[in-house]
C-alpha cells in the first residue's frame, strides 16, 4: 500500500495570450478544482471557446470533497466522466447511525429500483479532478498552469484581469468571468464582496487511512463510541483502500498538536484495534461555517461553488452543490454568448442558485447544531433524542447526523410555467428530472441520457401523432431580441428537439421513439398520452400540460430563455 502522489501539470507561458491593449475572450474560467472544471468542460459542450486559469499545478491534496451524490453523478454523465468516477468510486446508498455501539437509525438514498447511478458514490476530489482535467483537456478547453489572477476590474460589458506567471505579469480581458477560486477566493476578496452567516466553534480531524478492511461500502456514524467518548465519529469507503475517518475533537483542540501522527495513530488504534495494519495518506483539521454572498451575479463577473458558497461537510452538499452551480450557469451564459438570450437571464442563475444555497445552508446548519450543539437547550434536545431512539422508531427520524445532498426544486424560478391542469407526483416545474429505464433504437438505455441537450419537448403518445401534429412542434422556437456583437442583426432562432415516449416502439418517419419499456416514465412524470413536457438544458422540468398546444409550448419556451418575463428577473 502506497499513499497517493500528485501528478505535476506542464507550465505554459503566457506570450500567446500576452498584447497591448490586452486581448479580449469571450470567456474566463478562474480556478481548476472541481467546479470550474465542470463549467469549462460544459462551455466546449455548447461550442464556447473557454480560457481556465489555475494559481497551482497540480490536482487537491487529500480526499477533500469525498462524497458525489445521484444528482451530481447525473451532470458527471452530461459531461462525460461519470462512467469512469463510478467505475473508481465506492457506490453505496445506506447510511447507518449509532449511539455508542447501538445501531439507532438508518436511511437508503435510492429506495427505488429504475435508476442509472446510486444514490452517492465515495471518490477523493484528486481523482474527480483528475478526470476532469483530461476531459476538458480533450474537449479543447485552454488550461493555463501557474497563472495567478491578482487583480479584477469589472466594467459595463467586460472584466480586465491582471495575471501573474513564472514568465511576468500581464492583463487580459474577459466578455465574461467565472468565478470557482474556492472558499477563501482571492477575487471575492479583491472585489471586497461580502459573504455572510455563521461560522462553528467545533474542530474535526479528517485522517485518510490506507488499509484493507472488510466493512461495508455504507456511511457510518457515531455518536459518543466507546473508543472517541463524548464526540462523534463518521467513516467512509474510498477508493484504493483509502478510508475516510472523521473524528471531532471540540473547539479547544489545538490544530496543530492533533494533526501530529503521535496524536492521531492512537485515536485511530482505538477505533480499529492495535493489530490492524494502517498507514496515513493525509490528515488535516477542519472548522466549519454556513454563509453565501449576497448576490452570485456581479455584471459579468458570476461565482460558482465554494467561491459562492459555504456549508459544513455534514450532507455532501460542497462540491454537489457547486456542480449544480455550473450545470444552472453554463447552458444560460451560452445562450447570452451566442446571442439567443439576453443577459437578464443570468439574473435567475443568481436567484435561483441563491435559493438552492438557503436551502443547503438551513440543512447544513440543522445537521451542525445536532452533531455539535452549543447550547443546553439544543444539547438536551439532541440527548433525549438519542436516547430515545434507541427504543422508539419515532425518533430515529429525527437523529440529524448530516441530512444528505439532494438537488433544490427551483419551484419559484420566474422561468417556469405554472400548471394549468392537475398532475400527481414530484415532476412540478422546477423539479430536477427523474430517471427511469428505456429502449432506444432497440437497445437498452436511461432517460437522462436522452436529455440535457438543449430545450427538449418531451411528448409521451400512444400511437403515432399526425404529420399536422409534428409539423405544429417544429414550427416551436423563440428569436432573441438581441445578438452578440459581430454575430449579424440576429443570432440563430432557438428551437427545441422533440423527444416521443410511448409505451412500445412506434414508427414514426424521421423520429426516434423512446421506448418507456417498464412504464417508469409514466409513473413518474404522471403522463398519459398526450401529455407534453418542456425541458431546461439542465434536465430541470420548465412547464407541462396534458395535451399538446404548440401555442402553449411556444410561450412556455419564451418564458424559459428570458423573453416575456420584464425587469429584475428573480424568483417569482
Amino acid at each position: 500500500m502506497g499513499a497517493y502522489v500528485n501528478p505535476i501539470y506542464p507550465y505554459k507561458g503566457p506570450a500567446d495570450l500576452m498584447s497591448n491593449p490586452p486581448q479580449r475572450k469571450a470567456l474566463i474560467v478562474i480556478g481548476a478544482g472541481p467546479v470550474g472544471l465542470a463549467a469549462a468542460i460544459d462551455a466546449r459542450l455548447q461550442g464556447l471557446d473557454v480560457l481556465v486559469l489555475d494559481d497551482d499545478k497540480t490536482v487537491s491534496v487529500g480526499s477533500r470533497a469525498v462524497c458525489y451524490a445521484k444528482r451530481s453523478l447525473e451532470i458527471l454523465d452530461r459531461l462525460g466522466i461519470a462512467e469512469q468516477a463510478c467505475d473508481m468510486g465506492v457506490s453505496w446508498n445506506i447510511g447507518r447511525t449509532f449511539l455508542e455501539e447501538a445501531e439507532v437509525y438508518q436511511f437508503n438514498l435510492v429506495p427505488d429500483a429504475g435508476h442509472k447511478r446510486p444514490g452517492m458514490i465515495n471518490l477523493q476530489q484528486y481523482h474527480v479532478e483528475e478526470m476532469l482535467i483530461a476531459r476538458a483537456l480533450a474537449l479543447g478547453a485552454d488550461i493555463r498552469w501557474q497563472h495567478k489572477v491578482t487583480a479584477v476590474t469589472p466594467s459595463a460589458d467586460h472584466a480586465t484581469l491582471t495575471v501573474e506567471t513564472p514568465d511576468g505579469t500581464f492583463d487580459i480581458e474577459a466578455d465574461w468571468l467565472v468565478v470557482a477560486d474556492g472558499a477563501r477566493s482571492p477575487v471575492r476578496r479583491h472585489l471586497g464582496l461580502d459573504i455572510e452567516g455563521r461560522v462553528f466553534q467545533d474542530r474535526f480531524l479528517i485522517a485518510d487511512v490506507i488499509m484493507k478492511a472488510d466493512y461495508p461500502a455504507e456511511r457510518w456514524f457515531w455518536f459518543d463510541p466507546p473508543f472517541h467518548p463524548n464526540q462523534s465519529v463518521l467513516l467512509h469507503k474510498q477508493s484504493n483502500n483509502v478510508w475516510r475517518i472523521d473524528f471531532q475533537l471540540g473547539w479547544d483542540a489545538d490544530p496543530e498538536e492533533e494533526k501530529k501522527p503521535e496524536k492521531v495513530i492512537p485515536r485511530l488504534q482505538a477505533m480499529l484495534g492495535d493489530d490492524r495494519p494502517f498507514e496515513l495518506e493525509w490528515v488535516s483539521i477542519y472548522t466549519f461555517q454556513c454563509r453565501r454572498m449576497t448576490d452570485f451575479r456581479h455584471g459579468r463577473v458570476l461565482f460558482v461553488g465554494d467561491a459562492a458558497h459555504q456549508v459544513s461537510p455534514f450532507g455532501a452538499r460542497g462540491a454537489n452543490s457547486g456542480f449544480q452551480d455550473a450545470d444552472d450557469l453554463m447552458w444560460k451564459l451560452a445562450l447570452v454568448i451566442k446571442g439567443q438570450a439576453s443577459e437578464k437571464l443570468l439574473d435567475t442563475y443568481a436567484h435561483d442558485r441563491q435559493f438552492a444555497a438557503d436551502e443547503n445552508i438551513m440543512n447544513s446548519t440543522r445537521s451542525t447544531d445536532f452533531i455539535t450543539p452549543k447550547s443546553r437547550t439544543s444539547k438536551t434536545f439532541r440527548n433525549q433524542v438519542l436516547a430515545l431512539a434507541k427504543h422508539y422508531p419515532f425518533a430515529r427520524k429525527l437523529v440529524n447526523s448530516g441530512r444528505l445532498s439532494v438537488p433544490s426544486f427551483l419551484t419559484g424560478s420566474v422561468l417556469n410555467t405554472p400548471d394549468a391542469d392537475a398532475f400527481e407526483g414530484n415532476m412540478v416545474p422546477g423539479a430536477p428530472m427523474d430517471d427511469a429505464p428505456v429502449q432506444v433504437a432497440g437497445q437498452d438505455a436511461w432517460l437522462l441520457d436522452q436529455v440535457g441537450k438543449g430545450f427538449q419537448i418531451l411528448w409521451f403518445v400512444d400511437a403515432p401523432p399526425s404529420p399536422a401534429q409534428l409539423a405544429q412542434l417544429a414550427d416551436v422556437g423563440v428569436q432573441a431580441d438581441c445578438a452578440r456583437p459581430g454575430a449579424g442583426a440576429h443570432a440563430q432562432p432557438l428551437k427545441p428537439t422533440i423527444l416521443i415516449v410511448a409505451p412500445r416502439l412506434l414508427s414514426i418517419p424521421g423520429m426516434d421513439v423512446i421506448v418507456d419499456t417498464q412504464g417508469l416514465v409514466a409513473k413518474r412524470y404522471d403522463a398519459t398520452p398526450g401529455t407534453t413536457y418542456l425541458l431546461r438544458p439542465d434536465q430541470h422540468v420548465v412547464a407541462r400540460w396534458r395535451s399538446l398546444n404548440a401555442n402553449a409550448v411556444q410561450a412556455a419556451l419564451a418564458r424559459a430563455t428570458g423573453l416575456n418575463v420584464g425587469g429584475h428577473m428573480g424568483q417569482a
